[in-house]
């Protein structure tokens, strides 16, 4: 028997994130970030010395959500990092004195040169995102960044071994990159640039020279499946290196995804195989033959001499900077947490989450599908406890977890959310609803113009499944949600509040109107595709959004809000309160101050566990 998670540990896990080797593969360095605080930390290959910090009193930049691509390798003595203010700046790999080689606007996603006498990066302005690239030697420096891309987003540059080359991702409002993307490859400069992959209907991304410069790869779902292509130097003769209904990569929310890598010799690609959720390393050569190796989800590959060096989580087991040794592998199914290192040849660098979190009676999720309203398959997983939380043996109450996005999944990774609740005696439903990802182009694209209708449907659909299906109790269900999954969340208590107990959102989407007047230009057109056009389809986003149906929600609600949030601004919070309230509705309102979209603060992170928890236990369990 476990215990539950205390909140505590949860509050003071850290993030881990973009491990790199050093050219030579003397070192390995990563991102660690705690709270708002996050830095670059350079370890040697060996073990030999702990890690150290290398980044300067500012730190390095967030890798949240929107974050990305932080920092790289110039040569094997210094690292272009992304500081907490987006500056790009020059470190020495032992710590050594800062030089500021960009601060024009926010920096992202740099790679080196070969020879490392430039840095190719992404440059984002409040009108612009552009990949440009600045030289590193000092008498240089005052010539500034050079815009090479033409594009209204331009993002992951990537040289060729030679440095005779640019490849980079780029797209144009008002699609979304997962909509369609372009790979364009282009002299250094910019010159003679050609689109190579992508177009209209086909989502890329991460483009990636081989070692030898001779082949191109990226990922692409032209087959209706995101899989890893592989084509020459030009991008001719193009196909996927490994064509299977499964997906090779998440959509593209921030610079920086390295979903694949090519092994040293360029005769190998590593990906990461999304198998409904679950995820496995996958090494594939380039005559066809794979093998799969590791369990569980890998991000931020990269393959050097020491093996495939990636971030690994699962759903009971925390993200950790993970090295696997590609001549070994386990590839049977199972828990990872259970997986055998010695089998994966695998070993730790660092862990995410303090010591003690696996005693916690932690629950491996199973797949779960149901009809949707129209007959389609929706998908889903399901957490099942080891007790109830009423302790006599009956089914569980139930909490469902909509994924933010839309764009996105509820993937089998650490979510100490799930887990938190599940050890408290909860079942938990993460749904896919139409619009997720994981599940092939059609399934993501079926909810263009139908945000705030399908995924409502294919949600409450589930709703409808839990007592039938034997997954709870569905007399004691409640409905969280973040961001656009806040949105559907609040939808799904105004039009079936008869399933639901209580609903809680987290910095959600209250106002379409509203939204498409405030957020950041990365989702400045996102809506046009998945509500509408304005100001043609007005109607359409009034009736869509949950503050227009806030007299509709007859159950209690807990609103949590940080006030510094850019993507979905407090004043959306503050108007569903003030709507609820008015028409005697039952509402808690919690605002964090210095919260942006995501909460990250320790404190403010126990404060979210602790609260969430009591008001489901008031008026879910009645206790």
């Amino acid at each position: 028997m476990g215990f539950p998670l205390p909140a505590a540990l949860i509050a003071r896990s850290r993030a881990v994130g973009e491990p790199r080797w050093a050219p030579g593969g003397r070192f390995v360095a990563w991102v660690e970030g705690f709270g708002p605080r996050a830095d670059v930390v350079v370890a040697p290959a060996d073990g030999s010395a702990p890690p150290a910090v290398v980044t300067a009193e500012a730190g390095a930049a967030s890798i949240g959500s929107y974050g990305g691509g932080v920092w790289c390798w110039v040569g094997s003595d210094h690292l272009a990092v992304v500081d907490a203010d987006r500056r790009l700046v020059l470190v020495a790999s032992d710590g050594g004195p800062v030089r500021v080689l960009s601060d024009q606007g926010r920096a992202g996603a740099p790679a080196a040169s070969p020879d490392g006498a430039a840095i190719a990066f992404v440059l984002e302005r409040d009108d612009a995102c552009d990949v440009v690239v600045v030289p590193v030697v000092v008498g240089a420096a005052g010539r500034g960044p050079v815009r090479v891309s033409h594009a209204d987003y331009a993002w992951d540059p990537a040289w060729a071994p030679d440095g005779s080359a640019l490849a980079w991702h780029e797209w144009d409002l008002a699609g979304m990159s997962w909509d369609g993307s372009r790979i364009v490859v282009a002299d250094p400069d910019g010159s003679r640039a050609a689109v190579v992959a992508g177009g209209e209907g086909t989502s890329v991304g991460q483009p990636r020279f081989s070692p030898d410069g001779g082949a191109l790869a990226y990922v692409s779902d032209a087959t209706g499946w995101c899989n890893v292509w592989v084509a020459d130097a030009a991008g001719h003769g193009a196909a996927p290196i490994l064509a299977e209904e499964l997906e090779h990569a998440e959509p593209a929310w921030g610079p920086g995804q390295r979903s694949f890598a090519w092994s040293p010799d360029g005769t190998a690609v590593a990906l990461c195989r999304n198998e409904g959720g679950f995820g496995r390393l996958v090494v594939t050569t380039r005559t066809g033959a794979s093998r799969a190796i590791a369990k569980g989800c890998h991000h931020g590959l990269d393959w050097g001499g020491g093996g495939i060096v990636a971030v690994r989580s699962g759903a009971c087991t925390a993200p950790a900077v993970t090295v696997v040794d590609p001549a070994k592998g386990d590839p049977a199914k199972g828990d990872p947490a259970k997986a055998d290192p010695a089998k994966e040849g695998r070993r730790v660098l660092a862990c995410g989450v303090p010591a003690g979190f696996r005693a916690a009676g932690l629950a491996e999720p199973e797949s779960v599908s149901w009809p949707g309203r129209d007959g389609g398959t929706v998908h889903g997983l399901l957490f099942r406890p080891e007790h109830s939380a009423r302790g006599d043996g009956t089914a569980p109450p139930v909490l469902v977890d909509i994924h933010g996005g839309p764009t996105g999944q509820a993937g089998v990774q650490w979510k100490p959310l799930h887990q938190y609740f599940v050890t408290r005696g909860w079942a938990v439903l993460a749904p896919d609803p139409r619009g997720s990802t994981g599940y092939g182009r059609a399934y993501t694209q079926a909810l263009a113009g139908r945000w705030g209708v399908l995924d409502v449907e294919d949600c409450a659909a589930g709703l409808a499944q839990i007592g039938p299906a034997g997954w709870g109790d569905p007399e004691r269900v409640a409905v969280t949600g973040a961001s656009a999954g806040g949105l559907t969340a609040l939808l799904l208590a105004a039009r079936h509040g008869e399933r639901l107990r209580a609903v809680v959102s987290r910095y959600g989407v209250t106002d379409l109107l509203g939204l498409a007047e405030t957020t950041h230009r990365f989702e400045s057109r996102y809506l046009d595709r998945i509500v509408g056009v304005l100001p043609r389809d007005a109607d359409r986003y009034r009736d869509r959004s949950p503050v227009t149906h806030a007299s509709a929600i007859r159950i209690p609600t807990l609103v949590l809000q940080g006030d510094a949030d850019r993507v979905v601004p407090p004043a959306q919070a503050e108007a569903l309160v003030d709507a609820i309230r008015a028409a005697g509705g039952t509402v808690e309102h919690h605002v964090y101050e210095g919260e942006g979209h995501g909460f990250a603060r320790e404190e403010t992170v126990l404060d979210v566990y602790t609260r969430t928890e009591a008001f489901l236990r008031t008026w879910v369990l009645g206790s």
